[in-house]
């Protein structure tokens, strides 16, 4: 079934072919994926390290570092400490899973 041939734009092609070009869906996927989360670590890491500007140089570290350290801050303290809690005990045990069935 890999040479199965398949019409697209008027042009005959072998299925074998059009894998070969373009990849699997799966394939594009796990791509995609691999590129959004290395573009969410940069992007986090780019916020620890505004964060880190900020201890470093305080009120004198630039209106940017300042208002990107007020939302971090502001963001932490809407998040309710029974929810941080429930978050840490869920990861937690993912964490425990994972490790089980990779044993």
């Amino acid at each position: 079934t890999k040479n199965k041939i398949v019409e697209r734009r008027g042009q005959a092609m072998t299925q074998r072919h059009c894998v070969s070009s373009g990849g699997t869906i799966m394939d594009v996927l796990d791509k995609a994926k691999t590129y959004v989360w290395a573009f969410v670590e940069l992007a986090f890491a780019g916020i620890l390290a505004i964060m880190l500007i900020f201890l470093i140089l305080g009120q004198n570290s630039g209106m940017f570092v300042l208002s990107v350290a007020d939302n971090v801050t502001k963001f932490a303290n809407a998040v309710p400490t029974p929810s941080l809690i429930g978050l840490a005990v869920i990861l937690a045990l993912v964490y425990v899973i994972m490790q089980r069935l990779r044993a």
